[in-house]
């Protein structure tokens, strides 16, 4: 799916000013890849885009871990408070590369804490183990391994309304490290970031009939390559849209 041209373009380092949103909540929408881009096409005028170089796609692999005995999809699946998810982010067009600790705010919200991290070391938790135990509190005695890779192309958009921002995530594929992969071509994941207030984004998606969805790009595709794991939040979508 291409991203849009019509709207004027915005540059990270101003997109971060504006609205960074390292605290914030989360609407995810998950819809066809024709119904995204109709979506995209009636956005208000004032959306820009964010552009580096030139382009307003780029490429994104993500790696997750997680304990033996998966103590972070299991909060996750039984809707635990503490939940937390622990990944690295690399930006493939840029090289540039994340150690993220996501762990929930006040009211459900999302907080995000990340470090920068050398792209070689993608893979381990090692180099990083510090920053996710001061993020965590003391996580001795558990040890984190690699659990779960995601790549798709993402598109950000930004709103001057409340400062918001959306992303679109299309071409996703999942590959679990027993080499199992999962792929949706025809689906694509539309997250909407504020401060609290539902963002324009929200409003064009509720008027085009499309509703958030309970999507964790982590648990539910683990869920979908691991019929033997607890998926009750996710089971409805994952009859609809994820078939391995």
């Amino acid at each position: 799916m291409s991203a849009p041209t019509h709207l004027d373009a915005i540059c990270l380092a101003e997109l971060t000013e504006k609205a960074e949103l390292q605290t914030r909540v989360d609407r995810k929408y998950l819809l066809p890849v024709a119904a995204a881009q109709k979506v995209l096409s009636e956005l208000d005028p004032c959306t820009r885009v964010l552009e580096i170089d030139g382009m307003r796609n780029f490429r994104y692999r993500s790696v997750y871990f997680d304990t033996p005995d998966l103590v972070s999809f299991r909060l996750t699946a039984h809707r635990r408070r503490r939940r937390f998810k622990i990944r690295t982010r690399t930006y493939l067009d840029s090289a540039l590369c994340w150690l993220e600790v996501k762990t929930e705010g006040y009211r459900g919200g999302t907080v995000k804490n990340r470090l920068p991290y050398e792209p070689g070391h993608d893979d381990t938790v090692v180099p990083g183990r510090w920053f996710v135990d001061d993020v965590l509190g003391d996580c001795t005695g558990l040890s984190f391994a690699p659990t779960l890779l995601t790549h798709y192309r993402r598109t950000t958009l930004y709103q001057p309304a409340g400062n918001s921002r959306a992303t679109v995530d299309t071409e996703l594929t999942w590959t679990a490290t027993d080499g199992r992969e999962l792929s949706l071509p025809g689906v694509a994941v539309i997250e909407t970031k504020t401060s609290s207030a539902v963002s324009p984004v929200d409003r064009l998606l509720w008027a085009c009939g499309h509703r958030p969805v309970s999507l964790s790009k982590y648990a539910t595709g683990l869920a979908a390559l691991r019929p033997d794991l607890p998926a009750t939040p996710w089971r409805r979508l994952l009859r609809r849209h994820f078939t391995a």
